[in-house]
């Protein structure tokens, strides 16, 4: 199977195509760069690979949450190359892609994911990874720092940038054993966690993809 995948939802940029559990990737650290960088970069990429948009089998890309503009970012690239090349989009969390490159980076375990989502307030999302497998054990939601939820009893690990609120992270959770502040999502995580999911039937065509935002104010003031 082929899979293109993109991910633009925080300060990076980055694709990715997955073959058979083979993955190359491009990535850039590109701050509301995202528009201009993407597409270039997919084009590069399939280039090298010698791809054309016809022979891929589906793209994955990062759904949120995010930063607004990143995630309608990816969601509007992945839904033009899925119109052209005609054929199915897989959405996946950011936060279960930065939790899926958190444990490849620095191994696995249970890992507390949580992104600054400005507003005194964070995205959060629990994962169980191992061997490159991802289980929820917290639901994303968008929470504030005073009103942080309880979590499993367990070890926990932490990445994201969600560390400017890592004193209050830590007098809720005191257990929590580190956190990696520069771990976020990458393309190649969301190609990773998209594969398995198409290989069940999962995908919606192009015109049903949509973001996830968590944070539906901001939503409805960028509407108006």
């Amino acid at each position: 199977m082929k899979l293109l995948a993109l991910e633009t939802a925080t300060d990076a940029c980055s694709v990715a195509l997955w073959h058979d559990g083979e993955v190359r990737e491009r990535f850039v650290l590109a701050q509301r760069r995202q528009t201009e960088l993407v597409l270039p970069m997919v084009e590069s990429l399939l280039a090298e690979a010698g791809w054309a948009l016809t022979t891929l089998d589906a793209i994955a890309f990062g759904q949120g949450p995010g930063a607004f503009t990143g995630v309608r970012v990816a969601v509007s690239v992945a839904q033009g190359l899925g119109y052209a090349a005609n054929v199915p989009l897989v959405g996946v969390s950011t936060l279960a892609a930065t939790a899926h490159h958190a444990a490849a980076v620095h191994g696995d375990g249970n890992w507390l994911i949580g992104f600054d989502a400005r507003m005194n307030e964070l995205y959060l999302g629990g994962y169980r990874c191992n061997d490159g497998q991802i289980d929820n054990l917290l639901e994303d939601s968008l929470v504030a720092p005073e009103t942080l939820p309880e979590l499993p009893a367990l070890n926990w690990r932490g990445a994201g940038s969600g560390d400017v609120f890592l004193s209050a992270l830590r007098a809720r959770w005191p257990a929590l054993i580190d956190w990696q502040g520069d771990i976020g999502p990458r393309a190649a995580s969301v190609a990773a966690l998209a594969a398995p999911q198409r290989l069940q039937g999962v995908g919606v065509p192009a015109e049903q993809a949509r973001p996830v935002y968590l944070r539906d104010k901001v939503v409805q003031g960028a509407v108006r």
